[in-house]
């Protein structure tokens, strides 16, 4: 363990499965008390644990964040109740994606990803606001490469990440005046977390035409993440870091050279289409 983050207190959602779940490790290893937060119970007791073991610290709250502003309004309550009043980091990184066409998405799944990858946080910072100004705190949003390189399915997810991203800029901008610091993270394909990276996995292939070759692994996003929030990136306000092996802004393959591009900057149309 190190102290980047000592005496500061966290916030996590959906941290009891691969990217959230190696963030919150992942702070609670730099010194931060981590609320770790999930629908299941049994992984986040998990969570806690594994964090404990280490020597860190971390309680858990279960949460089904729906874009229900009591929901989001009852974690907030919950939260503060075990630091004491006090919050340093909020971490958004609670959310679905189910795949779906624009022609098959009805108003209950349009309904299902907003309210959990948009109302969610929205109603989570509204209810937070107070305290992160009062510790001078940070936000950190998780969007996706999805949201810029746009791919042939889940139109809504897309358009909700970059939702995301347009509220970093936007609370940057209007919380940034009151001392909290908002910023964003923008995976990209990740391997599901404890896959061994030696061995061969569907994600690399979606991988295979940007600069690292190779899928992510979740480690990727926390090391990112610890950045983020740390006072090492105390000049960074308002921006979403790509965390995606190059995936959202370079091109490895036969066009990179071409200024016709037929679509290729902004429209991937390979074997990623499917990943988030």
């Amino acid at each position: 363990m190190t102290d980047r983050l000592q005496n500061k207190t966290a916030l996590v959602t959906g941290s009891t499965n691969n990217i959230g779940r190696a963030i919150a490790s992942a702070l609670a290893a730099e010194g931060a008390h981590i609320i770790v937060s999930g629908r299941d119970a049994d992984r986040g007791a998990d969570v806690v644990r594994e964090i404990r073991d280490a020597g860190g610290r971390a309680d858990f709250v279960r949460a089904d964040l729906t874009g229900d502003p009591a929901a989001s309004a009852s974690l907030a309550t919950e939260t503060l109740a075990l630091t004491g009043g006090r919050l340093d980091i909020l971490v958004n990184n609670a959310g679905v994606y189910p795949r779906h066409s624009t022609e098959d998405a009805g108003d209950d799944l349009f309904d299902l990803i907003y309210g959990v990858n948009v109302k969610a946080p929205f109603h989570l910072v509204q209810a937070l606001v107070a305290p992160l100004t009062k510790s001078h705190g940070v936000i950190l949003n998780l969007g996706s490469w999805v949201a810029r390189l746009a791919v042939p399915s889940s139109p809504l997810y897309s358009s909700s990440k970059a939702a995301m991203e347009a509220l970093t800029r936007a609370w940057s901008s209007e919380l940034g005046p009151r001392g909290i610091r908002v910023v964003g993270v923008s995976p990209g394909v990740i391997r599901p977390l404890g896959s061994d990276p030696d061995a061969p996995h569907s994600a690399d292939t979606m991988m295979a035409d940007a600069p690292a070759g190779r899928a992510g692994e979740a480690s990727d996003i926390a090391a990112a993440a610890v950045y983020l929030v740390s006072d090492e990136s105390v000049f960074v306000h308002g921006t979403t870091l790509d965390v995606d092996g190059g995936r959202a802004n370079v091109a490895m393959s036969a066009e990179r050279d071409a200024d016709v591009d037929g679509g290729r900057a902004n429209v991937a149309m390979s074997a990623e289409r499917d990943a988030a």
